[in-house]
């Protein structure tokens, strides 16, 4: 084999490793789609029968997906495969994993099962307001990717630091986070209460608007594990997987809740502020002026 074969027989490697590379974000893109399929098939399979122990695994295949779709992206910027394919993949992916099936599961799970020896027409009204409200949330989800997918450096109405990336609307898989954690911690077990089918009807639809809202929801992409010791890395993995595994229920929505309300207060607290600096002398010097820009109220001094 002369010099030119070996050179033509190298680059035909490279490219079929560089096509692998390509293949490695999509795969977990895919393992995205199988967990929103498997939480489909579970949810309606509980229509039949045993709704606890299928209710329950359609949640824990709705959080399992969560770290699927955080790795295909980052993997993906890691090797420099970043294509249109991906992106579009990825969005078509989160519409069916953190927008169908959270919304089918939170009806089936919160109002399907209310006991039809209660009060016939309140019954029938909260079905038919679960039905609009899971709607609203699908929505909800499909229009924050849309316009997650147009936008370009967006920034949300209460801005945070200088420096750091923030998410403009709660992400979809926080949202579908949010409602698989809730039917996770109380491990499937439908609602039987009409006042409890209240509160979800609340909770669903506040889902569904923190998602189209322009509030800000930390990203996280300001963290680098590279910059860690290995043996203080391994030793955090560690606790939290214990923790994970051993509390799954309490920890993913407790962390859900902190997420969610996280948002919620900084905006209120960027409104209180502001609404602070207005008032004659409830401010530094210089806080009135319209065109100096207003600082982050979460921020130390």
């Amino acid at each position: 084999m002369n010099q030119v074969d070996r050179a033509e027989a190298r680059a035909n490697r490279q490219a079929r490793m560089r096509r692998g590379m390509y293949l490695l974000p999509s795969l977990f893109t895919a393992g995205n789609i199988g967990a929103g399929y498997f939480s489909i098939i579970q949810t309606i399979a509980a229509i039949n029968g045993n709704a606890e122990t299928h209710l329950d695994w359609a949640a824990i295949a709705i959080l399992f997906a969560i770290p699927f779709d955080a790795l295909d992206g980052r993997i993906a910027r890691m090797t420099n495969t970043c294509s249109d394919f991906g992106k579009e993949l990825d969005s078509l992916a989160d519409v069916i994993t953190f927008g169908v099936a959270p919304s089918l599961l939170a009806f089936v799970w919160g109002f399907h099962f209310l006991p039809e020896t209660a009060n016939a027409q309140l019954r029938q009204h909260l079905v038919q307001a679960g039905i609009f409200f899971c709607f609203l949330y699908l929505i909800g989800g499909a229009s924050r990717l849309a316009r997650f997918n147009i936008s370009h450096d967006a920034q949300p109405r209460n801005p945070g630091r200088p420096g750091r990336k923030y998410f403009v609307g709660m992400p979809i898989p926080a949202a579908a986070g949010l409602l698989a954690s809730t039917v996770h911690y109380f491990y499937g077990i439908p609602v039987q209460a009409w006042w409890v089918a209240l509160i979800w009807l609340l909770l669903v639809g506040l889902g569904g608007f923190l998602m189209v809202s322009t509030w800000r929801f930390w990203s996280g992409k300001e963290i680098n594990l590279t910059r860690s010791h290995p043996f203080q890395l391994l030793l955090v993995i560690a606790i939290v997987l214990y923790v994970m595994i051993r509390f799954s229920n309490v920890f993913f929505f407790a962390g859900a809740l902190i997420y969610m309300f996280s948002g919620i207060w900084a905006r209120a607290a960027y409104s209180w502020s502001r609404r602070r600096r207005r008032r004659p002398g409830g401010g530094p010097a210089g806080a009135s002026d319209p065109g100096a820009p207003e600082p982050d109220p979460l921020r130390p001094a």
